[in-house]
């Protein structure tokens, strides 16, 4: 190493030493601050640094504390969790602790949306223990900006979800009816959702077809209860008549 490189080594460690001692009194500081303004301050601070930081493009950067009566659950997700399994959860996160955020997006200022975590959002919300420990708040991480579309969460949400749990037949056939009618076309669909073309297009059929073109305008067609035999034949012999 050069003489050159040393000196800027050097310099570089004396700013990192510097920093860290800064970060240490802040740290003092904000020891002393009760547990709402502790968390505002932390959190505060978080988007400061999320702002300069080399992963700031990564919504898990800058992870906040937000009031769990601030944050609503969807009212899409189709991922079901049984009862056994949402036991094991709230035992996991009683034993290890919060280890994942819940993904959210901001509709106002002091109002959220679960986009990803609806079960470790209930466990938050639910357990007396659990919330009583965490001071009723909850740990998310804000979805990137340009995902405030509904049609943009709800793939978010099912790509979060398509590894995990089992999702509810019905409940995603909803959704894909949905985004067809947001004019997502199925390719849209299988590439954003993680679909192949046939189920895209199963999911669409589980629904049905005859509420989306509801309000379209068709040839009149034979209503099978209304038509008599008599009709049909004399019908058949105007069609065969020379």
């Amino acid at each position: 190493m050069s003489a050159a490189q040393r000196g800027l080594f050097a310099s570089a460690t004396l700013e990192s030493i510097d920093a860290v001692e800064i970060a240490r009194r802040l740290a003092a500081l904000i020891s002393a601050m009760s547990t709402d303004r502790k968390v505002a301050t932390l959190n505060a601070v978080r988007r400061i640094l999320h702002e300069i930081s080399p992963f700031s493009a990564e919504p898990v950067d800058c992870v906040q504390w937000v009031d769990a009566d601030l944050i609503a659950a969807n009212d899409y997700n189709p991922n079901a969790v049984a009862p056994p399994e949402m036991k094991l959860l709230e035992h996991s996160i009683g034993e290890d602790g919060y280890t994942q955020p819940i993904v959210a997006w901001q509709r106002e200022a002091d109002a959220y949306e679960v986009v990803d975590g609806f079960h470790r959002h209930r466990v938050g919300r639910e357990s007396k223990a659990i919330r009583q420990r965490i001071a009723g708040y909850l740990p998310i991480s804000i979805i990137n900006d340009s995902r405030h579309d509904r049609g943009d969460r709800i793939a978010a949400t099912i790509r979060h979800n398509r590894a995990r749990g089992k999702h509810r037949v019905q409940a995603m056939s909803d959704i894909v009816v949905e985004l067809k009618r947001r004019n997502w076309t199925d390719d849209k669909i299988g590439r954003e959702l993680g679909m192949e073309p046939d189920e895209v297009l199963r999911l669409t059929q589980i629904t049905g077809l005859a509420d989306m073109f509801a309000d379209q305008d068709f040839s009149k067609a034979w209503d099978i209860d209304s038509v008599s035999e008599s009709d049909v034949v004399l019908d058949l012999a105007d069609e065969i008549e020379p």
